[in-house]
This record gives structure tokens, C-alpha cells and sequence, in this order.
């Protein structure tokens, strides 16, 4: 195992770049999903500094989401939206694809043997679930190969820095849950089950579902006491990548969450738990039978990396 280090390699930051000089172009747009005629929104995040974690004294909160560290994010663009299950079939369909090799450049999933999405809805706008981090970091690489953009999960701490949008409160509207049911599905109103993406208010910066609806892979890996490695003022911190599969950390908390789940400190670990009914030996690296709650989006850097680096970054990520 790695040594616990916090930091992210230069080519996926954008810190010290001339944000000023490419501000032209540094603004909202929409990316045409090779292959189909769906198109998904980015939403640009500007980088700056924030508190990553919860103070001592926030309703619902765990030891492992402090102590709380003033952090700098760089620049990024984030999707206004979760990917959408009709987005991610275009990559499972995708017959110039490998499908389940370890060899393959990009490989799209195993056929599912059952439905899983249980039933909660499919086309027109559901977000995709029941997928591993695996599935999802192999989604944003045939989105590189496709269109030459580079995308990836966010870091855990881009995603509660998007999340928060300015915002030092328990729920980036304040304090008081009951306003929660304006801005996520939870177990108070989903009706056990995941909607479709965007119907409920968006925060201040235009992201929808940050909380609730699904979860949301983050790139990071869990420890317990990972704030207490990361220093103040450190830019765009994140834990390598460990080749364990568990636990990594999910964020946003989904329909069947509670609602102090679905505050932006909060840190959801994967568990192997998330996969115990899949009969398949050995079990699937793609798909949680136990996981329906589970889903992701995508962000993309403001400063891109070289072809060489996005290669060595996926290779580095899923162990190929």
C-alpha cells in the first residue's frame, strides 16, 4: 500500500493558471455524447478556497469529517446533472468497445443479469445507478477517447466544494432540513426510489441533485482520518489511489438516505456489502447488486492534460 500522501498530480490542476486569459471560454456549455444525439451541460466552477469538512459542532456529524481544513480547489467545469442511464447506454452499446477485458483500452460493462434498476426507471432522464467506481472511471475514459476532452470523477474535495457553492452552512440553502425536499429526493419523499434527474431546485452555482437522488463517486480513497494528513491551505488535495477496491468515498448521500446524509461534509464509504447478492464468481467489477442508490458525474479539468498523462492517469486509477 501506497503511503498516505495528499496531493493531485499537476496535470489534473489548474491552480496557477491564467484563468483571467482564458475566461472566453471558461463558461457554461454543452457536450455532445458521440454516437447518439444526447448532450449533457457543464457547469464552470471557479477555483478558490473553502473549508473541506464540518465544524465540531454541525447536527449529524462524524469524527472523520474534521478536523476542518481551508483548502484551494483549482478551476473545473461539473455537470449540471448526474449521468443519465440513456447517457451511459451509449457507452455500454458501444460494440467499438471491449467488453469486460482487463487488456482493452476502454471496456464497457458486462451484461447486467438482472434489472438493476429495480424498476425505478430507465430512458428519458433517470440517472444511471447500481455501478462501481470502476464502471464510472471507465465511462469518463471512452468519454476522452470519443471526444478528446478529458473527464474524470471529482475529487472529493471539488465535489463538496461544488456542492457548497459559496456556502459554510450544514445544506448549501442553511441550516434547517426541512427545506430539504425543495433541492433532493430522500428517504423523507422519494418514495423509495430515484427520479428523474433535475427536478428539484438547483444550488447557487446551477448543480442539480448534489444531494440526494443518487450518490456520487469521488476519485478518493477512504481513511477515517484523512483530514488530519491534509495541511492547511493545501491545494486540490486528494489520497492516492490505493489498489484496494474498498472502501472509497462517495458523496451527496441518495433516495434512501436520511437527511443528515445528505450534507456536503458528509463521507459515505463503498463496502463489499454493496455486491453480496451477485451470484457471479467472481463477482462483478462493474455492477452492485446491493448498491441501487449509487451513481455519478462527471468533471473536467480547466487545465487539460497531455494525451500521455490522461492515459497514464486511467491506467493508474483501474490498474491497466
Amino acid at each position: 500500500m501506497k503511503p498516505l500522501l495528499f496531493s493531485i498530480p499537476l496535470f489534473l490542476t489548474a491552480f496557477s493558471a491564467n484563468v483571467a486569459g482564458q475566461s472566453a471560454s471558461f463558461k457554461t456549455y454543452k457536450q455532445k455524447l458521440p454516437g447518439s444525439r444526447l448532450e449533457f451541460t457543464m457547469v464552470p466552477i471557479s477555483g478558490g478556497s473553502f473549508k473541506l469538512g464540518s465544524p465540531a459542532g454541525e447536527k449529524y456529524r462524524s469524527a472523520d469529517e474534521g478536523p476542518q481544513k481551508t483548502v484551494k480547489i483549482s478551476p473545473f467545469w461539473m455537470a449540471s446533472l448526474e449521468v443519465s442511464r440513456d447517457a451511459f447506454d451509449v457507452f455500454y452499446k458501444d460494440e467499438n468497445t471491449s467488453q469486460n477485458s482487463d487488456v482493452d483500452a476502454v471496456t464497457r460493462p458486462s451484461a447486467q443479469y438482472i434489472d438493476l434498476s429495480w424498476g425505478m426507471g430507465k430512458e428519458g432522464g433517470f440517472p444511471v445507478n447500481s455501478m462501481s467506481q470502476r464502471a464510472a472511471v471507465m465511462y469518463c475514459r471512452w468519454l476522452y477517447k470519443n471526444t478528446g476532452i478529458f473527464y474524470r470523477l471529482p475529487t472529493e474535495a471539488e465535489w463538496e466544494y461544488a456542492c457548497r457553492a459559496g456556502s459554510s452552512t450544514t445544506y448549501y440553502f442553511g441550516n434547517d432540513e426541512k427545506q430539504l425536499e425543495q433541492y433532493g429526493w430522500f428517504s423523507a419523499n422519494s418514495g423509495n426510489k430515484y427520479h428523474k434527474s433535475g427536478l428539484k431546485k438547483p444550488n447557487a452555482w446551477g448543480l442539480y441533485d448534489m444531494l440526494g437522488n443518487v450518490s456520487e463517486w469521488t476519485l478518493d480513497h477512504y481513511t477515517e482520518n484523512a483530514y488530519t494528513k491534509i495541511a492547511n491551505n493545501a491545494s486540490d488535495p486528494r489520497t492516492p489511489v490505493q489498489s484496494a477496491r474498498y472502501p472509497k468515498v462517495l458523496k451527496g448521500g441518495g433516495y434512501d438516505s436520511e437527511a443528515g446524509e445528505l450534507r456536503p461534509a458528509n463521507r459515505i464509504k463503498s463496502e463489499p456489502a454493496w455486491n453480496k447478492r451477485d451470484p457471479q464468481i467472481p463477482k462483478s467489477k462493474w455492477w452492485l447488486t446491493d448498491a441501487a442508490s449509487v451513481g455519478f458525474r462527471v468533471v473536467r479539468p480547466l487545465k487539460q492534460p497531455s494525451p500521455a498523462e490522461a492515459n497514464a492517469f486511467f491506467r493508474e486509477i483501474l490498474g491497466n
